[in-house]
């Protein structure tokens, strides 16, 4: 192989690692004991925030600008993919001081 051609290759590699999505992460966020936790969570756009429900009674996971709002029965989760940057409060329907804040990153 000749050393030009070398060198574009390694380039090409070197381009091609830097265009290659991050893989989205999924966060594990509880509800227990009337409590979100942790009641605050960083987060990029394409992740996935699960909300996983140890009370013996229902909750909502309820964005305050309409972004989301997942239903999570006794004992069970639900999930929900970022689509958006920004600051998003969120908040129990059932249980309005349950409150907690995703910080979400482009």
């Amino acid at each position: 192989m000749m050393p030009g051609r070398l060198s574009s290759i390694a380039m090409a590699l070197v381009f091609a690692a830097m265009v290659v999505p991050a893989h989205a992460a999924t966060i594990e966020i509880t509800m227990e004991n009337l409590v979100i936790s942790p009641a605050e969570v960083s987060a990029k756009v394409g992740d996935t925030i699960a909300w996983i429900n140890n009370d013996v009674f229902a909750h909502t996971a309820t964005a305050k600008n309409g972004d989301f709002d997942v239903n999570l029965p006794a004992k069970k989760s639900g999930t929900f993919v970022l689509k958006k940057a920004g600051m998003v409060d969120y908040y129990c329907r059932y249980h309005p001081n349950m409150k907690a804040t995703l910080k979400i990153e482009p």
